[in-house]
């Protein structure tokens, strides 16, 4: 269930670079296609290589950015800055579509007839066929990891891929009925199924900006940890989780026994933190403490206090 932790984003720098690798690529392959078929289809889908290379350059920026430490500026760090990344993928796996949508309509206007088509498609699958490959790796990782920017950039050469067999298959039938305007039909289709895709990632990356809860699996197994700890007389409330790239944070009030020294209530929370650490690796925990029977324990249960509430007479850890 939990996600593998890295001490730093830095390290997967080499799967970004992976990306730029396959969309120079790709981008050489897709453009010979072109050049030997004339299919504006192809030149469409070679225009998207170029925003694909464009979005694992922006990749191998963020990754080294998002592994600066801390500074007095961020002191949470930098991770966010792969929502800004995943968010600009998404918006150009759109304009992506959008070109290839005007390119279609355009040649639903004027159909023409392909040339060198077999060698072309060729070309052009020995492309779709590097680009998945890549995809599945960025993938993998970008799950493992639990790093958006490499699961952007993984579903962007995804999106790549059905543009091409969209493409091939447009290619083929306009070649074998003689009705041309079948090519920019399917072009049609994938750019359709592409913007799905790109609004996918915009919507992850708005909600990552927006500090938004750490899935539901994840708060269940830190619920389950702290409801462990009730036989002992300790309660809990105030538990907030949040995401920041491939950072997770949590933080939770734990109520003890006004009788307990502080020595004591220290201990527990360290064990606390210790089991919730084990259970989600990576994860940063801040806990405060509080005793049971003081009424201004209470008085924080949402994210704002009243600021009547004074000031708590409660260590924290």
């Amino acid at each position: 269930m939990s996600r593998k932790s890295l001490t730093s984003p830095r390290s997967l720098t080499g799967f970004a670079w992976l990306s730029v690798a396959a969309a120079v690529i790709t981008i050489g392959l897709k453009l010979a296609a072109y050049i030997l078929t004339g299919s504006v289809g192809l030149l469409s889908d070679a225009m998207e290589s170029l925003v694909n290379l464009a979005a694992a350059l922006l990749a191998v920026w963020t990754l080294f950015f998002a592994a600066q430490p801390p500074d007095e500026e961020h002191p949470y760090g930098h991770t966010k800055a792969e929502y800004f990344a995943s968010g600009a993928e998404g918006f150009l796996i759109l304009g992506a579509a959008v070109s290839i949508g005007y390119v279609a309509v355009q040649r639903i206007l004027e159909p023409r007839p392909i040339q060198n088509v077999e060698t072309g498609l060729l070309v052009s699958a020995a492309a779709a066929a590097v680009n998945f490959s890549v995809a599945r790796v960025l993938l993998s990782a970008g799950h493992r990891y639990g790093a958006i920017v490499l699961e952007a950039d993984a579903r962007h050469l995804l999106a790549d891929v059905w543009t091409t067999v969209g493409v091939i298959t447009g290619v083929v039938a306009a070649t074998l009925t003689g009705i041309y305007i079948l090519d920019p039909l399917v072009g049609l289709a994938v750019a359709a199924n592409i913007v799905r895709s790109g609004i996918g990632l915009v919507r992850r990356s708005v909600l990552g900006l927006m500090d938004t809860a750490l899935p539901p699996e994840e708060q269940r197994v830190i619920r389950e940890i702290l409801d462990r700890y009730r036989d002992r007389g300790v309660s809990y409330h105030a538990l907030r989780t949040r995401q920041a790239g491939m950072r997770r944070f949590m933080s939770v009030h734990v109520l003890v026994p006004g009788s307990w020294t502080v020595a004591e209530g220290h201990h527990l929370v360290e064990e606390l933190e210790t089991e919730v650490r084990k259970a989600l690796p990576g994860v940063t925990v801040f806990t405060h403490l509080e005793p049971l029977e003081d009424p201004r324990a209470w008085q924080d249960l949402n994210l704002d206090r009243p600021a009547s509430g004074g000031v708590r007479g409660s260590a924290a850890s």
